[in-house]
């Protein structure tokens, strides 16, 4: 069994890591600018995290098995993609997937 300091080291470290990788980003972008090229393709990444969150919802995952639809929560995609063609604003489409959903479970 690992001793106490150790454990405290370890936990230690692994905060330090945390915090360096969130703090670094920062730092160096407060020195340096990015190149107009760099900023608009970083300007997709919360659309592609969103949109990788919804696929993974379309389905329900079976061992040794196809994953099925998950047909209530493509039912609530529906108004959700119109929201996200209207208004585009992820705030927006992120209430409008929980109303709609919420509704969807109410209903059914």
């Amino acid at each position: 069994m690992p001793s106490f300091e150790f454990v405290f080291l370890v936990i230690l470290g692994c905060g330090l890591v945390t915090w360096l990788n969130r703090v670094i980003p920062f730092v160096l972008l407060k020195r340096f600018e990015l190149p107009l090229a760099m900023v608009e393709f970083l300007s997709f990444v919360p659309v592609v995290i969103m949109a990788a969150l919804w696929f993974t919802g379309l389905f329900h995952q079976h061992l040794g098995h196809l994953p099925t639809l998950n047909e209530l929560n493509c039912l609530a995609s529906i108004p959700t993609v119109f929201s996200a063609i209207i208004s585009k604003n992820l705030l927006v489409i992120v209430v409008v997937g929980i109303i709609s959903l919420a509704v969807l479970r109410l209903i059914i």
